[in-house]
């Protein structure tokens, strides 16, 4: 999975799954990674994803990054039928603000667990 887009400033970038880091990463035009959106499998591990971490590079900052990240994931785990599991505060925020519209389009998630929060404590 590789989607481009622009950001604010008008420049590519892109964004792709990185299985061997368990992440979506987010590129600019030359290449360089600016940032990731990491996940750990759930206690389903084939059917859900614990988003734990979001983060971008300082120096890529105020260029809406995050945003294409999270929302990326999102939509990549939606149509693969993976169930989202909220742990980075970045997705918490985005599905309590766009949730209904996220299961309406048919993507699945739920509230973390204390089980959730001890594979991420153990893992990550």
């Amino acid at each position: 999975m590789v989607k481009t887009f622009e950001d604010k400033t008008g420049a590519e970038v892109t964004v792709s799954l990185n299985g061997s880091t368990q992440s979506y990463d987010i590129a600019v035009a030359d290449g360089t990674v600016a940032g990731h959106a990491y996940f750990l499998p759930g206690p389903d591990p084939e059917t859900e994803r614990i988003f734990h971490h979001t983060v971008v590079d300082e120096q890529f900052g105020g260029r809406g990054l995050s945003k294409f990240l999270v929302a990326e994931a999102l939509d990549d785990s939606r149509e693969r039928g993976i169930t989202v599991v909220p742990v980075c505060p970045l997705f918490v925020k985005k599905l309590q603000e766009a949730g209904d519209d996220y299961t309406a389009q048919g993507g699945k998630y739920r509230n973390a667990t204390g089980a959730d929060i001890d594979i991420v404590k153990s893992q990550a």
